[in-house]
């Protein structure tokens, strides 16, 4: 049944492609990711994907265009899918009944294998974020940075701006999926843009670093407008930090900080990842790679994980492409380059024209264990959730367990662990008939904690 379900969105969704006019198989192809992505973390979902994908492939087929499909869709989890945003940047009648297709497919795709709770509670959150952005507003609160969430979602709750700093930029980092402005469109006013960026949780770094960097831009503009020799100096940076802590958000905000300086003319950010820039074939690559660029055009290219293109003959033709095209348009383009310290550093030195278009880097840290609470019950907050003291210092307890290595997931692990509770919370009161505002709205240390799983007798953690 789960097959045959997410077979019918799935055509449902090409049928939805064509009449916006993106193209039904851009379509199609667009929700198999989405649902791989959606599936990626229930047992099973693989070969289900691939039944409804590849009816008639062999059963002893390899899996492996599953995994292919989810890792380059991950950031659709938690952002709007590409043909989407297009539809939205362009003001399309089509958006919303497209935004139904994709959570008609991500339904299907939550249903594959044997799903956990989150998982489906997290679908839920999957389908919010595209509702949302075809209704043009910000999509629920989510952890600052990568809008890739690795295991969590945003759950549906509306916020009224792309970033809004109170209570979601200060407490939840909440960055919103926002359409791409048009030249015609006021800039936001640059003391705005900066007051939110100061609201952000956590970041001092950071936040020391961008003001720094309007300063001396805001300066260059003078001066060349005063007729004064100015150095050209390097718009494009390198953000250096674990999953979780804000990278997007501020690269959102430096797009429209530029925009305000009059660097820019749209001020908007084109997320994308490996898989958006690298073809299958030599000679693909450089016009897939130019295609994003020309999409990034007076605004900000957001590459994460960029040092994935240092890795084979694929990647670099991405990197020399890429290199040009920064050079062709240094008036009309600015790129940041994100991932972890150390691969990111060997990245820059593979290629002189990196190594010279990339003088600034700006290194986020791991959220502190008070930081995190504070963005936990932001985000549980701006869901319409209170948690109580006593659930807040259990989730003290459970951040403090937690090993802050490379790849600790800061703002995603808190995500995570709100979705948990939630599903937790839904399942507490599953013998209450109608419950109270209270009861609806309130987090208990148990939530927090194991649960009987759905469907069994014997304790499962989530």
């Amino acid at each position: 049944m789960t097959t045959t379900a997410l077979a019918t969105a799935l055509d449902a969704l090409a049928a939805a492609g064509t009449a916006a006019g993106v193209g039904g198989p851009a379509a199609r192809a667009e929700g198999e990711r989405l649902a791989a992505a959606v599936a990626e973390s229930s047992p099973g979902a693989p070969a289900d994907w691939l039944a409804a994908t590849s009816p008639g492939r062999p059963a002893s087929a390899t899996l492996q265009p599953f995994f292919d499909a989810a890792v380059g869709a991950r950031r659709w989890r938690s952002a709007p899918t590409d043909l989407l945003a297009g539809l939205v940047a362009d003001g399309s009648a089509h958006a919303a009944g497209y935004a139904e297709a994709l959570a008609a497919v991500v339904d299907a795709a939550a249903g594959l294998g044997d799903p956990s709770i989150s998982a489906i509670a997290a679908a839920e959150g999957t389908k919010a974020v595209h509702r949302s952005a075809a209704a043009g507003r910000a999509a629920a609160p989510r952890p600052a940075g990568d809008l890739g969430l690795e295991f969590g979602a945003p759950v549906s709750a509306p916020t009224p701006s792309a970033t809004e700093p109170e209570p979601s930029a200060q407490t939840a980092q909440a960055a919103g999926t926002e359409p791409e402005p048009g030249p015609a469109d006021e800039p936001r006013p640059l003391a705005e843009l900066l007051d939110e960026l100061d609201q952000l949780i956590g970041l001092g770094r950071v936040k020391d670093e961008i003001h720094r960097q309007t300063e001396l831009l805001r300066i260059e503009r003078l001066r060349a407008e005063a007729g004064l020799t100015s150095p050209t100096l390097t718009r494009h940076l390198v953000f250096t930090g674990n999953p979780g802590t804000g990278k997007t958000t501020v690269g959102r905000l430096v797009a429209g900080i530029y925009r305000a300086l009059g660097l820019l003319d749209k001020g908007h950010l084109v997320e994308v990842d490996r898989s958006e820039l690298v073809a299958g074939y030599l000679g693909q690559t450089a016009e897939k790679t130019t295609a994003v660029v020309q999409r990034a055009l007076g605004g900000v290219l957001f590459i994460d994980e960029a040092y994935a293109l240092a890795e084979d003959q694929y990647g670099r033709e991405a990197v020399d492409t890429l290199v040009k095209d920064m050079e062709d348009h240094r008036d009309d383009l600015v790129v940041i380059v994100a991932g972890y310290p150390g691969p990111m550093a060997r990245f820059i030195a593979t290629n002189p024209g990196l190594e010279s278009r990339f003088a600034r880097t700006i290194t986020f840290e791991d959220y502190s264990p008070e930081e995190l609470r504070r963005i936990f019950a932001a985000m549980a907050g701006s869901a319409d959730f209170e948690p109580e003291p006593e659930t807040l210092d259990r989730f003290d307890r459970l951040a403090a367990d937690q090993v802050r290595g490379e790849g600790f997931g800061n703002g995603r692990w808190a995500r995570n662990v709100l979705d948990s509770a939630i599903a937790r919370h839904a399942w507490r009161l599953r013998d209450v008939e109608r419950p109270t505002v209270d009861q609806l709205r309130t987090l208990v240390p148990e939530d927090l904690e194991d649960v009987v799983d759905i469907g069994t007798d014997s304790e499962a953690t989530l």
